[in-house]
Order: C-alpha cells, then structure tokens, then sequence
C-alpha cells in the first residue's frame, strides 16, 4: 500500500470548507469533504495521488491499475482466500492496460484498482458501477480480499480492492486510470425507510410527473416507486434504445464521439405504449417521474425484484445529492434505466413498476453538489445514451 503522503499531494492545500448543517448526523454516507478528510489522514491510499475531481458528492471513483487478468470465471475470494490466490488459480492470460486494451464481450476481466483502503472501524463501503459504465452494458463489480459478498467492504477493511469488468454488449477498449466504479463510504448503520422519503417529500416535492412542472405524488413502498416511460411528449421522440449485438468496438475515452445509429435500434411509442422486451437484448429506457435528491440526501436504485418483473433494471444505482434538485432550481431529472430481460420475452407497459428509488442521509452536506458546475454529464438528461455517443440524432 502507498504512504498517506503521496495521496495527500493532491490535498495538501485543500481549504476547509464549512458546511450547512450544524450538528452532522452521527451516522449516514460520507459526503465529499469527509471522503478528502479519509485520504489525508491515509485511510484511502493511491499512487498517482487522488485528484479531488475523483471525489464525487457523495463518493470516491476507483481508477483500474495498469493490468488486467482474464479468468475463466467469476468469483468471490470467500473468508479463507484472498482476490490474487483465486487470480492464479483461475487466470487464462495477462492483458496490459498500459495502452488501449481490447475487453471482449462476456469475457471475465479481474483488474487491480490503484486505491487501497485502511478503513476505520466503524466505516464501511458500498460499491456501484459509473452512470456511463452502466449505459454501455458493462457490468462491474467490486471484489475485495476474503469477501463474501460483490460491492460491499466491510467496516475497517485493510487491503487491496479490485474491479470484476463484464462487457455484456459491446466490446470496449480500456486503459489504465479509467474510473468504471465509485465508492461509497458508509459510517455506522444508517436507516432511511419510507418514513423518511415521506417527510423529505413533505418538506419539497421528490417527484415531478409532467412538462408543466407540477409535483407528483410520491407512492412509497419499500422505497420510492419508480415507473417506465413509454410515451413521447411529440411525434418521432425516442422511448427507448435497444443495443445492436454486432456493433464495433467502443473505445471508452472517446467522448461525444460514435454515432448513435451504428450501436443502437431506436423505438418509438407505439398505440399500446408498451414493449416487448426480448431475452439476453440491452435496453436503454427512461423513468415516467422526474426525481429530486435533496442535497444532505444520496439515493441508490434498488435492483432487480423478483415480485417486479422477468427483467434486470439499474446496474448503476446510485444518485448523488443535489441530483435532479441542483440549488433546489431544477424540477427533477428523469431516471434513466439500464434493462436487460432474463429468460423469456417480458412486456412493459407505460407506466409500469420497475424500480424503487431508497433515500440515506449523509452524514453532513457536502461541500460539492451533483451539477454541471462540477462537471456532471445527466442532470438534466431525458433519455439519454452514455457519453460517448453524439448528442443528436433524435435526442
């Protein structure tokens, strides 16, 4: 592991910014200065150092190492092995992230990340994949030393982390330093059920539901209920993206680059505004609400419910504060939703259930909020593709 001192370089003259609230709550996700205070004092660790446009609002992106290892399958280390023993026992090559490396499709990568961890006793992680990760059908997971569990390190974790990299749909050109994941730094056990969305809806409105700004209603049922949209507001608007399956490769640092129609089918509504979603086909759709993060609250997409449906909804789950809500100015963002059917044809109909939206407060609120002034790429996204797809051609 790096010294504290080389990941301090980047924070070193990092002023002291004062927050909103004056009494932090005393357990809740970290938000972004507290995530600068964790790699001063050494508990997150990396060389090269951690720029602060690494830290999100509400979490750290992991930036992948310069090698790549392919596997023959995935796997969890389990509480008797580490990440690098099943890495030998499972390895099938080596691959160089040093220049531009080919990732193929529905091959197993395993990728060492440059942050290490040295985490309080009382601070524990959540993992998800980047909005863009999700957009392209690239299933990432975060896989640390004796774990039991993707995308969870528990409290007081010291180790290395590593990133299992799946491209589903498209095969993509990766390098070291790309950021496919972010971290969430979790203090205690902190607990936001349907009471709480309630009384944040009642303080200002979660929801907005049509083009004239009117707050919906929000309907709680073990989180935020979140319903698809399959209609357009005008004639010839896209409802919804299906990912072509022979599609050339996307090389992930080009942005604002390919363009649309040689990746994706598009569709329109139809007279009965559903779709017919078809088994092992990637979905590019949109949410029907427009929701709103409070700026001292981060929110996560619960995924795939088996009482929901035969589809899998939302690889990147998590929205940071201040999403659809800017400086309480923007009326709400519309979700957008990553889906991908599972075994037989499933029909989805305007409207219908497909996720559930749960709120956790931070400990404080952050000295960043999720905006285009910190160089956000979605919030005031329709239904929009990642960004490495020209934005035009019925956007």
């Amino acid at each position: 592991m790096s010294t504290p001192n080389q990941s301090q370089i980047a924070f070193e003259n990092r002023p002291e910014l004062p927050t909103e609230q004056a009494q932090p709550r005393t357990t809740g996700i970290l938000p972004s200065q507290e995530i600068s205070n964790l790699i001063a004092r050494g508990n997150v660790a990396a060389t090269p150092a951690i720029n602060p446009d690494h830290i999100q609002p509400a979490s750290l992106d992991l930036r992948l190492g310069d090698m790549a290892h392919r596997v023959r399958a995935s796997f969890l280390p389990g509480p008797k092995s580490t990440v690098e023993a099943k890495i030998k026992e499972l390895r099938m090559t080596r691959v160089d992230l040093t220049g531009s490396a080919v990732f193929e499709k529905d091959c197993v990568y395993i990728v060492p990340l440059i942050e290490e961890l040295k985490l309080p006793e009382n601070i524990s992680g959540k993992a998800n994949p980047k909005s863009t990760t999700g957009r392209l059908d690239i299933f990432t997971r975060l896989i640390t030393d004796y774990g039991t569990e993707f995308d969870r390190v528990p409290p007081g974790y010291k180790g290395k982390l590593y990133a299992e990299v799946v491209s589903r749909t498209f095969t993509v050109a990766i390098r070291a330093g790309m950021r496919l994941s972010q971290l969430r730094f979790v203090q205690g056990n902190p607990v936001a059920g349907d009471r709480t969305i309630r009384e944040l809806n009642q303080e200002e409105p979660l929801i907005y539901m049509d083009e004239e700004d009117s707050p919906g209603k929000a309907r709680l049922h073990r989180g935020l209920r979140i319903t698809v949209n399959l209609e357009g507001a005008e004639a010839g608007e896209v409802i919804a993206y299906k990912a072509k399956r022979y599609a050339p490769a996307i090389e992930l640092d080009r942005i604002d680059f390919y363009p649309t129609e040689e990746f994706w089918e598009v569709r329109h509504q139809n007279a009965n505004r559903n779709l017919i979603l078809e088994p092992g086909d990637f979905y590019i759709l949109a949410s029907r609400e427009r929701v709103r993060v409070p700026p001292d609250f981060a929110a996560e997409m619960v995924p795939f419910d088996p009482s929901d449906g035969e589809f899998r909804i939302h690889y990147a789950g998590f929205f940071d504060p201040g999403f659809g809500y800017g400086s309480s100015d923007i009326k709400g963002t519309r979700a957008v939703l990553e889906v991908r059917a599972h075994e037989v044809p499933f029909l989805i109909e305007h409207g219908q259930l497909v996720g559930r939206l749960n709120y956790m407060p931070l400990l404080s609120r952050p000295d960043k909020i999720y905006g285009t002034n910190i160089g956000s790429s979605y919030q005031h996204q329709a239904l929009t593709l990642s960004k490495q797809f020209r934005r035009e051609g019925g956007r």
